[in-house]
């Protein structure tokens, strides 16, 4: 099926946005730099990082953007040091702002055939509609898809660019799309996409993504920079499965809100019609640095090909939801990855990677 990326939607030419559990090809990452984003823990955070990465490489290869040649002497340094395997590592150096891959990195989308098979949709960076230094990072869609060239779809509605970030959707591979009203719908707050209504964002995220289903949940948990994203909510497992947070303290800022996301999602129905398996995933008590309390979640992990990676935060919840995530990633060794320091630039790891998929 022939089609122009400027004149033709990824739903219209076949392709749709698969499931993060799908082989990949590679992971894409960018080497922490920006001190703004963790002040006075950017060092320990690059070691936590580099750690992160040396696991990561045993199964699949990492492609990490480096802001220039003294970042990627740098990045060589403590990876080297922290035993990752840098034949399996692709330094690709181009300017950067902040670097989070989830929301600016390539979102892949693919079909079966005929070629191309793979294609990358630019889903229009803006800084979470919050923060001025993004311009860069918005760049790096572009950026992927010269590099891998492979098609890029350059998303629009309503004549104009249509905005989403990767961890403020989650999808389960075969026509299901969740999102949260309080990141899109929110009139006032942080808004993408202006004038917007749930109807254009349907029809936008059908178009551009593939998908079919689209399920709402109200409002995400304490602490997140990004006013209500999926990825520290609600994570499909697998086609039929996801796991919830909760939280069991009434007196905890997100107890009301996670309540009411419970109760939303027993209207779930998936793209077939059939109800949804729900694992309730606890969330670990509140995480605070400097006063200020960070978005500590354990559903903020990350399925790679050989291992779903988990942040942990020192807390005796670690052990629980790495057990209830062990029983439903039976395929796959689940491993705790220390996340507070990383937490300080309010996201884990889900939200620093982005899977290119095989």
């Amino acid at each position: 099926m022939a089609f122009h990326p400027e004149r033709t939607t990824p739903a219209e030419a076949g392709f749709s946005m698969p499931a993060e559990w799908a082989p990949h090809a590679a992971t894409w990452l960018a080497w922490p730099q920006n001190e703004s984003d963790f002040p006075g823990k950017l060092d320990a955070v690059r070691w936590a990082f580099a750690d992160f990465i040396a696991r990561l490489v045993r199964g699949e290869r990492v492609r990490l953007l480096v802001a220039g040649a003294r970042a990627e002497q740098q990045a060589r340094s403590c990876l080297e040091r922290a035993g990752a395997d840098l034949r399996r590592i692709e330094f690709l150096r181009r300017p950067l702002d902040r670097g989070w891959m989830r929301d600016c990195g390539p979102v892949f989308v693919t079909r079966a055939a005929p070629a191309p098979r793979r294609a990358i949709v630019h889903l229009h960076f803006n800084g979470w509609a919050k923060y001025d230094n993004w311009r860069k990072d918005h760049r790096v869609p572009e950026a992927a898809a010269a590099r891998l060239r492979v098609p890029l779809f350059r998303a629009r509605w309503n004549g104009r660019p249509f905005v989403t970030e990767g961890g403020g959707i989650e999808v389960n591979g075969s026509g299901t799309l969740l999102s949260t009203e309080e990141c899109y719908l929110d009139p006032k707050t942080q808004v993408r996409n202006p004038g917007f209504t749930r109807a254009d964002y349907e029809a936008a995220w059908r178009a551009w993504l593939g998908v079919k289903n689209i399920f709402w949940l109200g409002r995400g948990i304490a602490g997140d920079d990004t006013h209500g994203h999926i990825d520290d909510l609600c994570r499909f497992v697998d086609r039929r499965t996801l796991v919830l947070v909760q939280e069991d303290n009434p007196r905890d800022a997100n107890y009301r809100a996670l309540a009411e996301n419970r109760e939303r999602i027993a209207d779930l129905r998936l793209e077939d019609g059939s109800r949804p398996e729900v694992a309730l995933l606890p969330m670990p008590s509140p995480v605070y640095f400097c006063d200020q309390r960070l978005p500590a979640s354990y559903a903020n992990f990350y399925i790679a090909n050989h291992a779903v990676f988990v942040p942990t935060f020192n807390d005796p919840k670690d052990r629980v939801a790495l057990g209830i995530l062990s029983e439903l990633f039976r395929g796959r060794p689940v491993i705790g990855i220390h996340a507070l320091d990383l937490v300080w630039g309010l996201g884990t790891l889900h939200c620093l990677s982005q899977q290119e998929p095989a």
